[in-house]
């Protein structure tokens, strides 16, 4: 694997890029440290920047295949079920329906009868005018025990096509409509994928699968190896790395793309910074954020030089 030479004024800085250089998380990152560097005196006389060598500990797989696969799978048991009903309502015999009786010639009087009481039960029977009629929804309220094992259900029979041995436990919260799924097991990093791009695709289609037929949104959260905690403290420290650089040049930072969750983080980790303002630029998938100086300390400070 490549290995990089980066220097900072300070270790955090120097391992931030190479976070961003090598396009990996803090977890898969290998450095040495080449040399501690020094402030000097009042740092800035004699000031050494801090010297690493990083590399990645191992590259990580997608499963776009395995996706793939589980998806043509899943249309091909969709069509069997399909035929199936087909063929067991072409089997299922047609009830006849018996004939009328003929009605015998009765006396006047009796016919009379008869058709005042049928008259008697038209009208019973008759609809009251402008009557509103109840709405029925399509989609029925579901039990929170229900959004949990149709998420398990699904992600064992797609780890099973892919002969992976995954654990799954699924908790939903009725007061925040949310249903959390954690998974563990060997090699959980070709579930995370790059920047965690696998894993936001499983949560995308356990979310599908879950709100499916079902009354109201329910927001799932898929997660593994306390990825979601370790990919939010790396991307702080990212912003707050970030900002300081623009503080100290004078000039807005592009980051790379992002989903909307991780951009909120930074949008987060910033909003309470007196001297940057963060903005998302762009149109997904490439949308980023960027982290400039605000106008009116720039405005000051051009006043005081």
């Amino acid at each position: 694997m490549n290995t990089i030479t980066v220097s900072a004024k300070t270790l955090d800085e120097a391992i931030t890029k190479a976070l961003i250089e090598l396009g990996t998380t803090s977890d898969n990152l290998d450095y040495t440290v080449i040399d501690e560097g020094s402030a000097g005196f009042l740092g800035i006389i004699g000031a050494k920047p801090v010297k690493i060598s990083a590399k990645k500990k191992r590259e990580l797989d997608t499963l776009d295949d395995f996706l793939d696969k589980d998806q043509e799978a899943k249309k091909q048991q969709e069509a069997a079920k399909r035929e199936a009903k087909a063929a067991q309502k072409a089997a299922k015999p047609v009830e006849k329906k018996p004939a009328k009786p003929v009605r015998e010639n009765k006396p006047v009087k009796e016919e009379k009868v008869y058709k005042e009481e049928k008259v008697v039960k038209e009208e019973k029977a008759a609809p009251v005018e402008n009557q509103e009629k109840p709405v029925v929804s399509s989609k029925k309220s579901v039990d929170g025990t229900v959004y949990e094992e149709t998420a398990k259900k699904f992600l064992v029979q797609m780890f099973a096509a892919m002969n992976m041995e995954v654990e799954i436990t699924a908790s939903y919260h009725e007061g925040d409509k949310e249903l959390y799924v954690d998974m563990s097991g060997a090699d959980m990093g070709i579930l995370i994928g790059k920047r965690g791009q696998t894993l936001d695709s499983l949560q995308y289609l356990v979310s599908l699968v879950v709100n499916k037929d079902c009354d109201g949104y329910v927001r799932v959260k898929l997660d593994t190896e306390n990825y979601r905690a370790r990919r939010k403290d790396t991307l702080e420290t990212l912003a707050k790395n970030i900002a300081y650089k623009v503080k100290r040049t004078r000039r807005s930072v592009s980051l790379e793309p992002m989903n909307p969750y991780e951009r909120r983080i930074i949008h987060s980790a910033l909003q309470n910074d007196k001297f940057v303002i963060t903005r998302s630029e762009g149109e997904e998938p490439f949308r980023h954020v960027v982290v400039s100086l605000k106008r009116e300390n720039r405005e000051n400070r051009d006043k005081n030089n």
